[in-house]
């Protein structure tokens, strides 16, 4: 499978100029790389404002962890990692870079189907550099999933 080339015929490079996303940023996918699934290897940013986001878990507004299972959880996380993003001017497709810790890899990597689904829902088609990493337990012991990441934002 070839990666995507840019507009100008460089291989393994996807240009990410979007409607509502004017940050010039590229993800760069080499062909000398495995294909991605569900995450770019590397993505570049020519310019924009960096907003750092910090650890979310599916805390609901009252503090409470919300959501019995893994992909429940990853949706109410994403869901408050982008609502944070928002609030600091960005929007889902500005993300760059994500790292999602995981409890139960195994339980995690079971469901990756429907995971990515929740991620097309909350975030779209296109993948920041992202990296899956298992812990033994999170700050709230009831938390499955906690995803962090940093974002740029033009302006």
């Amino acid at each position: 499978m070839a990666a995507p080339s840019s507009p100008d015929g460089a291989e393994g490079v996807l240009m990410a100029r979007r409607e509502g996303n004017p940050t010039p940023m590229e993800r760069v996918n080499p062909h000398e790389l495995a294909p991605p699934s569900g995450f770019s290897h590397a993505v570049s940013v020519e310019r924009g404002r960096l907003v750092f986001l910090a650890g979310q878990t599916a805390l609901d507004a009252g503090g409470r962890i919300v959501g019995d299972t893994v992909v429940e959880q990853f949706e109410r996380a994403l869901t408050n990692l982008v609502t944070a993003l928002k609030a600091s001017g960005g929007e889902a497709a500005h993300l760059v870079s994500l790292t999602v810790y995981i409890v139960n890899m195994e339980d995690y990597r079971s469901h990756a189907r429907e995971i990515g689904a929740v991620w097309r829902r909350v975030v779209g088609r296109d993948y920041p550099a992202m990296a899956g990493i298992g812990v033994a337990r999170l700050w709230d012991v009831e938390a499955l999933v906690e995803v962090q990441g940093i974002a740029v934002v033009p302006g």
